[in-house]
C-alpha cells in the first residue's frame, strides 16, 4: 500500500486510510457515549433506603417472634411506614403477617396495639383450658364467663369484647399455677377490672355465637 513514499509517510497514510474507514463506527460509539452521559446527568439521584424489618415467611397471629422470623431489607425512606418496627424478637404478633411484609409496631402486642383500639385496654387473659384457646382467632368477639370453683356459679364478666392476639410459644404460668394459654384481648377499662378480679379466684372460659 502507498508505494514510493518514505516507510514513515506509509505508515501515517496507513493510519489515516484506517480511521477513514472506520470513521462511522467511531461516530457511532461517540454518539452512544454522549446519549449515555446526557442519561445520567438528567436522572434522578437513587432515593434514599432506610432498614426495616418484613417477615421472612408467613407468620400466624399470637407468634412468639424470634430472630429467624424477620430480616432487614432497604425500603425507600419516603414509603417506610413511620412506625416501622426496629426490634422485634421476643414480642407477640398481635394479628397475621404476610412474607415480605414490613412489620410495624400496631402489629405487636404492646402499648401501640392499645392505641390502635382506642378506648379500650389492652388485657392479657389466661384461660384454664387450653384447647379452647386454639380455637380463637385475633378478630373474634366473644364473651368472658367466669365460674366459681367451690359453688358452681356462673356469670358473664364481660360482652363482645375483642380477641387481639393468641400467642403460642407462651409459657402456661408460673410454678404452681393453674396453666391454660394466654388470650390478649381488648375491653373498656370497667370490664379489664371485672376481668382480672374474676381471673384471680374462679376460672375463665369464651362464648360466642357465629
Amino acid at each position: 500500500m502507498f508505494p514510493g513514499l518514505p516507510p514513515a509517510r506509509r505508515r501515517i497514510r496507513a493510519v489515516r486510510h484506517q480511521l477513514r474507514r472506520r470513521r462511522r463506527l467511531i461516530a457511532a460509539l461517540l454518539a452512544a457515549a454522549a446519549v449515555v452521559a446526557a442519561l445520567r446527568t438528567v436522572a434522578p439521584p437513587a432515593p434514599d433506603t432506610v432498614a426495616v424489618l418484613v417477615a421472612a415467611r408467613d407468620l400466624p397471629s399470637g407468634a412468639l417472634l424470634e430472630d429467624g422470623d424477620l430480616v432487614a431489607r432497604d425500603f425507600p425512606a419516603e414509603l417506610a411506614p413511620p412506625a416501622a418496627a426496629d426490634a422485634a424478637a421476643g414480642r407477640v404478633l398481635a394479628a397475621p403477617v404476610r412474607r415480605g411484609e414490613v412489620l410495624t409496631d400496631v402489629r405487636l402486642v404492646g402499648p401501640a396495639l392499645a392505641d390502635a383500639v382506642p378506648g379500650e385496654t389492652v388485657l392479657p387473659v389466661r384461660l384454664p383450658d387450653a384447647g379452647m384457646a386454639t380455637l380463637l382467632r385475633a378478630g373474634d368477639e366473644v364473651d368472658l364467663v367466669a365460674t366459681d370453683p367451690g359453688t358452681g356459679d356462673t356469670t358473664v364478666v364481660a360482652r363482645d369484647v375483642t380477641v387481639l392476639a393468641t400467642p403460642t410459644g407462651v409459657p402456661d404460668g408460673p410454678a404452681g399455677g393453674a396453666g391454660g394459654a394466654l388470650v390478649v384481648v381488648g375491653a373498656s377499662a370497667t370490664e379489664a377490672i371485672a376481668i382480672a378480679r374474676a381471673a384471680l379466684s374462679q376460672y375463665l372460659t369464651v362464648s360466642w355465637t357465629r
